[in-house]
């Protein structure tokens, strides 16, 4: 199976829980508002109909009836006024605990990439769209070569601006109807619908000689990749299996090329990390 990488993991960058409180806090409010509310109509009523109720509290008896309706229009105005403020306050929080859970169920927090899952499925989907109408599907897999290096001599919050700095730049090789992600600590995958050969090259153009900033250092983010297109047939794990051994291949080759695991289903010998069942 894939290795799970424990560094370079930032904590969730938002949390829904304060703002769904918040919510509840204002309709709380809410309905409480609306009980006084409605407890304060009910009293001006009944002192105009049955003024001798109040007569011990020495409440006036000349109350006119344009004051009491008036009175109470106006009790009813300002109470409106508050509900639509109120629920104005709660539709902003509710989008934005919305867009915070689809950013959590979705996005990798350090890079701004999709997640391994969501990636996943995004792949999944692209291949039943290749199936149906037989356009072509390439997948590419990069790892970042010596990153463990990186984390141990300039520190982890180095590598965490590393692995973003390459995640801005392959969001940025990409097209609008690419899906790139992230696939593990340093690792990423890219799903390209509809993609030629050339259109693969393009991608790793854009992502080669990329340096990075860190501190007075700048350093260099030299990377791996191995690509595959997909066969009808496959399944997203035997596509990924030969994009991965395509990957290893090329980590091993003394001068990295860029080899591509693309052909027949049994042209590729089984990943390290992705076994066959």
């Amino acid at each position: 199976m894939a290795k799970v990488h424990k560094t370079n993991e930032l904590p969730l960058a938002v949390e829904p829980g304060p703002a769904m409180l918040g919510i509840e806090r204002r309709q709380w409010w809410l309905w409480t508002s609306a009980v006084i509310i409605t407890l304060l109509l009910t009293a001006g009523v009944v002192s105009f109909i049955l003024p001798s109720i109040f007569a011990p509290w020495g409440m006036p008896s000349a109350v006119s009836l344009d004051q009491v309706v008036g009175g109470l229009i106006a009790l009813v105005a300002l109470f409106d006024l508050y509900v639509v403020y109120e629920q104005r306050q709660i539709n902003i929080i509710r989008r934005q605990v919305t867009e915070q859970l689809y950013q959590l169920s979705v996005l990798d927090p350090l890079t701004g990439l999709f997640n391994r899952r969501h990636i996943e499925q995004k792949l999944a989907e692209e291949i039943s769209r290749s199936e149906r109408h037989g356009h072509p599907l390439t997948v590419i897999l990069f790892d970042l070569n010596d990153f463990k290096q990186v984390n141990d001599t300039h520190g982890h919050t180095s590598g965490d601006t590393v692995l973003q700095a390459f995640a801005d730049r392959l969001r940025k090789a990409t097209r609008g109807s690419d899906v790139a992600g992230r696939f593990g600590g340093d690792e990423f995958l890219v799903v390209l619908p509809e993609c030629k050969a050339e259109g693969v090259q393009y991608v790793f153009s854009r992502l080669n000689e990329l340096e990075v900033d860190v501190g007075e250092a700048k350093l260099p983010v030299p990377y791996s990749a191995g690509w595959a297109d997909f066969v009808r047939g496959e399944t997203p794990l035997d596509l990924l299996t030969r994009a991965d051994a395509a990957l290893y291949a090329n980590k091993r080759a003394p001068v990295v090329p860029v080899s591509s695991g693309s052909g027949s289903k049994g042209d590729s010998s089984p990943s390290p990390r992705f076994p066959r069942d």
